[in-house]
């Protein structure tokens, strides 16, 4: 589920860490995140949004966890009201 609000974009991905290279991938109507960190103490978590952040040039305080802060199915939140990121956002993760 990928939502469009004023305030952002809510979504719900799938973190795969341990990956060999940070990648955006969509499985059957769903947005799997390879990332190459491993999930201890949060590093998953926190690769997750650097690569993100840097991926869609918004700061790492407007991407939150908002869901699944400790499972792979997590509900991501991209806070950002400029409507060429959010479609940017959007088209990443909708492409296929």
């Amino acid at each position: 589920m990928i939502k469009q609000t004023e305030e952002g974009i809510l979504a719900n991905i799938k973190i795969v860490p341990n990956s060999s290279k940070n990648d955006i991938i969509l499985e059957e109507g769903f947005v799997k995140i390879k990332i190459t960190a491993q999930p201890i103490e949060g590093k998953a978590n926190k690769a997750l949004i650097e690569f993100l952040s840097k991926k869609f040039k918004i700061p790492k305080t407007g991407i939150e966890i908002v869901k699944g802060e400790t499972t792979k199915e997590k509900t991501l939140f991209f806070s950002t009201k400029d409507e060429e990121k959010q479609a940017a956002i959007l088209s990443e993760l909708t492409k296929g």
